[in-house]
């Protein structure tokens, strides 16, 4: 991974990922609020006269992203700015949508900013490579469940150790250990009822993704993660359909109960944390 820098003082990062789907299935999906949330984290777009001006991304509480909408071309690309973070100059984000040979479409995203040292090299990089994670999810909804109602529900909670020890708990509990990709896997007792097929496994980063049919049709992420010196895990679950909404309210307190007693001191919250946080 490298940033790429210019002569006029940008700096960028590009991510790409090829989705099932029209150009104007996958816009839905990468440029509106409920497609934005079924996949990522919870979006909303404001709107003036028919137009979008901005978009808020929720990471949890505290935690919201606005930034303005500068370019606007259904169904091929959009562009925001926002703030930066913690004083870095601001960071554009650009879309793109374009149309390939076999009912797929090349996504695209550019985050980018104007800079005159390497300051903030690390944090356009650790977004870099925190895309592709959600890239994954992106593609599973798009390939099962596009066009579906959704509903998030994610937890994150700091773990002792290092981030290795830290999957190594969240794993052993899960006991996920050894689950290979499309193998079906099933919660232990103990555990609230889920289960599925795993789409991803990965140690580096620690990373593991189930296409869920219980207790509904979703996905599951879990994964470990560093947060400013601390190791973190993080469970997060999108749930699809008709059902999405009441399958959240049902199973958010037993998940919550469950981490508490697993994570004696947790932070929960309701969505997840940026992907430069990945």
């Amino acid at each position: 991974m490298s940033v790429k820098k210019e002569a006029s003082g940008r700096r960028s990062v590009q991510v790409e990922v090829e989705v099932p789907g029209t150009p104007e299935e996958v816009w839905q999906a990468i440029a509106t609020g409920p497609g934005i949330s079924s996949w990522f984290v919870p979006a909303a777009f404001e709107e003036r006269d028919g137009k979008p001006v901005a978009v808020t991304l929720n990471f949890g509480p505290g935690m919201e992203s606005r930034a303005a909408v500068t370019k606007w071309d259904p169904p091929r690309m959009f562009a925001a700015q926002g703030e930066g973070w913690g004083g870095s100059p601001p960071i554009a984000t650009e879309w793109s949508v374009e149309a390939r040979a076999g009912g797929v479409c090349l996504v695209r995203v550019v985050n980018s900013l104007f800079a005159s040292t390497d300051d903030w090299d690390n944090q356009l990089e650790g977004t870099e490579s925190g895309w592709p994670g959600f890239f994954r999810t992106l593609r599973i909804y798009l390939t099962h469940f596009r066009g579906q109602r959704s509903a998030i529900m994610q937890f994150v909670a700091p773990v002792a150790g290092t981030e290795a020890e830290a999957w190594e708990t969240l794993t052993a509990a899960l006991r996920l250990k050894g689950l290979s990709v499309g193998q079906r896997w099933t919660a232990p007792a103990g555990v609230p009822a889920l289960s599925g097929v795993a789409e991803y496994v990965s140690q580096s980063p620690y990373d593991a993704l189930l296409r869920l049919d219980k207790p509904g049709p979703g996905v599951a992420a879990f994964g470990a993660f560093n947060f400013g010196g601390q190791s973190m895990v993080a469970l997060n679950f999108y749930h699809y359909g008709n059902q999405a909404a009441a399958t959240v309210a049902r199973e958010t307190p037993l998940w919550q109960a469950w981490i508490q007693e697993r994570f004696p001191t947790p932070l929960e919250t309701n969505s997840a944390l940026p992907s430069g946080l990945r």
